[in-house]
């Protein structure tokens, strides 16, 4: 079985041009699966059924697993098993006809403007570290990409003449402005630290202390390390400035449809999920100023 998940990682890499962090994901959830088919005596994947698989999103409930992530692990069993049928392994799909669990769908943690302001005076500028950090959570903010963009940046995809990123990603490209306060940030980190920091050959345009491209895990800690030093109460995660950014957009008018375009959205549905805040600031300035409204 494990060459079959060697195959399919391969597949979702090479052919579906999925994330690292979803290749990472799918085989995790899909090795999980397979470590309790091997506790169940089952060596065969073939062997298997819609009954096998509904054992063990039993099990998963019964360890207390969130419903989000009982739905994402059955999503990736589902695509597994897909691919051996489409490969020829398999005769069927035995999740064909399992629904998904219901997940309910928590509002996005915005930061208050404050807050935003506060985290991003954290970084010192005077190391090239922080001046680096200045850089990557201005941008970020700026601009709403993802952590994963952010960090895929080559230092090319930055015109700073023309005050813009050119942002990748597997699926499509996009240009995205960025403002004046990220171009200031972005303009120091390049003048100052960059080339003091980078290896001679690297494109990334940020890099870690070693010289090479800073990774996720490196951006995560240096949030919680801002939140900290700032005294932010809210939990927050690297995908907090993008949801911020695109909340605080829609606060001042931003039009939907301009907000997906600048988010990378597929779908127009991704993106109303932001209306909300507009939604809560028309009832908090209702309140405040209808005199019969409380």
């Amino acid at each position: 079985m494990q060459a079959y998940i060697c195959d399919y990682t391969d597949f979702m890499k090479n052919t579906c041009h999925k994330s690292e962090n979803t290749v990472e994901s799918y085989t995790r959830d899909i090795n999980q699966y397979i470590t309790y088919l091997n506790d169940l005596g089952i060596s065969s994947i073939d062997k298997t059924n819609k009954t096998t698989v509904l054992s063990y999103m039993a099990v998963l409930k019964s360890r207390g697993r969130a419903a989000s992530t009982m739905s994402r692990t059955l999503a990736s069993i589902r695509s597994f098993y897909v691919f051996l049928v489409n490969t020829g392994r398999m005769n069927s799909d035995p999740t064909d006809t399992l629904s998904t669990p219901h997940v309910e769908k928590k509002p996005p943690m915005v930061l208050s403007g404050e807050d935003v302001n506060k985290l991003l005076d954290q970084p010192s500028l005077s190391d090239n570290k922080g001046i680096r950090d200045k850089a990557m959570l201005e941008l970020l903010y700026a601009t709403g990409i993802r952590v994963s963009e952010l960090i895929g940046l080559d230092i090319d995809d930055i015109n700073i003449g023309m005050s813009c990123i050119k942002c990748k990603n597997n699926r499509s490209e996009r240009v995205i402005p960025i403002g004046a306060k990220a171009v200031e940030a972005v303009m120091l980190y390049l003048d100052k630290a960059r080339d003091e920091m980078a290896l001679p050959e690297e494109k990334a345009l940020f890099v870690n202390c070693n010289g090479g491209r800073i990774s996720r895990q490196g951006f995560w800690k240096l949030i919680k390390q801002y939140r900290s030093s700032a005294g932010i109460e809210m939990e927050i995660t690297p995908h907090s400035l993008r949801h911020s950014f695109a909340a605080h957009l829609v606060e001042n008018g931003a039009d939907i449809n301009s907000l997906k375009v600048m988010m990378g959205h597929a779908d127009i549905s991704s993106t109303q999920i932001y209306t909300a805040f507009v939604n809560d600031k028309i009832r908090e300035v209702y309140n405040k100023a209808h005199p019969r409204a409380v």
